[in-house]
């Protein structure tokens, strides 16, 4: 919350399919299910009666996380399919990880976006001594959950441990610390006042739960990292206008981000948003005369917000890393010393 004042074509002759397009549908249809892709019951049991621990979807060969949209995607898969890891491989990757994904099993779609600069452009630019434009492409491959595979080698990223509860509250604790954001505590409202720039929330005796008020704490400095001197986001404090909604959906994304990579089970903070996001996204799927005469491709919310609350709580993590490793510098000029 804040607060104050045309389709290419694929090999064989097909359209390709609209993966923005594609990827809203599926993201509306959850949402009118009442299902929030980036809210996913962790804790429920599945298949042998295991329970999936929060975490952000990996690369089990890389070790890298996905981001973005991809995030969505590959968490909604693992609530639908049961599958008990958040690692997956490409096909390629699971031969070179010594197994093989097992005859008949179906992949996951997830996307890459690039630019790319066509050599008209570089050559228009030449003659003009204009900086030549490059156009955005998304390109998608797919992959296929480690439960998919077979043969893989012992040990292959396995799944971190959950974070026992008493090791929550401090690790979120630093994460607030470490942003540098002004941070007061006291109210009964939570906000983020960008004219101000400082995030406010209640107490934690004022939350029945109290892990609630770290969740709420995440998403209130997803909102602080759109300031100016940061990420430089559009943030509005015109409560019911669709920049409003789009700045809602990227606090909301990013809380659940944050929380997954600290251990820290998701949940929704604003249900009563959930209308206004799908206007947004129904308005931005639809084939309006704007688009059609353009033939820009639909559907490119949910990958902007996406995106944006992946960046935010990179910010937000990586600025927790450096001061984690700020102190383990100065613990061993002690210790030397």
């Amino acid at each position: 919350m804040t607060k104050g004042t045309t389709a290419r074509r694929a090999r064989g002759g097909e359209p390709s399919r609209d993966i923005y397009a594609e990827v809203t549908a599926k993201i509306i249809h959850e949402l009118e299910e009442g299902r929030l892709p980036w809210v996913q019951p962790w804790g429920r049991p599945h298949g042998n009666g295991a329970r999936i621990n929060p975490s952000m979807p990996r690369n089990a060969l890389t070790h890298r996380s996905y981001s973005g949209v991809n995030v969505l995607i590959l968490w909604g898969e693992v609530i639908e399919q049961g599958y008990q890891t958040q690692s997956w491989l490409t096909f390629r990757q699971a031969l070179e990880a010594g197994g093989n994904v097992r005859k008949g099993e179906h992949g996951t779609t997830v996307v890459y976006a690039d630019r790319f600069t066509p050599e008209k452009e570089k050559e228009r630019a030449r003659q003009t001594g204009e900086d030549a434009k490059a156009i955005p492409f998304l390109k998608r491959f797919t992959v296929f959950n480690v439960a998919q595979c077979e043969g893989l080698r012992p040990g292959l990223a396995a799944d971190p441990a959950p974070l026992p509860e008493r090791e929550i509250v401090p690790l979120a604790e630093d994460v607030i610390a470490a942003s540098g954001v002004d941070f007061r505590i006291g109210g009964d409202r939570a906000f983020y006042a960008p004219t101000d720039d400082y995030v406010q929330v209640p107490p934690q005796p004022a939350f029945f739960e109290q892990i609630n008020y770290y969740r709420t704490c995440l998403h209130e400095l997803t909102h602080a990292t759109g300031h100016a001197s940061r990420l430089d986001r559009k943030l509005t404090t015109d409560l019911g206008t669709k920049d409003y909604a789009r700045e809602e959906l990227v606090a909301e994304m990013g809380s659940a981000f944050l929380c997954a990579a600290l251990g820290i089970v998701p949940t929704v903070r604003h249900a009563d948003y959930l209308a206004s996001w799908l206007d947004v996204l129904r308005e931005d799927l639809s084939e309006d005369a704007a688009v059609r005469g353009t033939g820009a491709p639909r559907g490119r919310a949910i990958f902007r917000a996406a995106s944006a609350a992946s960046k935010a709580a990179d910010w937000l993590l990586a600025r927790h890393a450096d001061a984690k490793q700020g102190r383990a510098a100065a613990e061993q000029r002690e210790m030397v010393a």
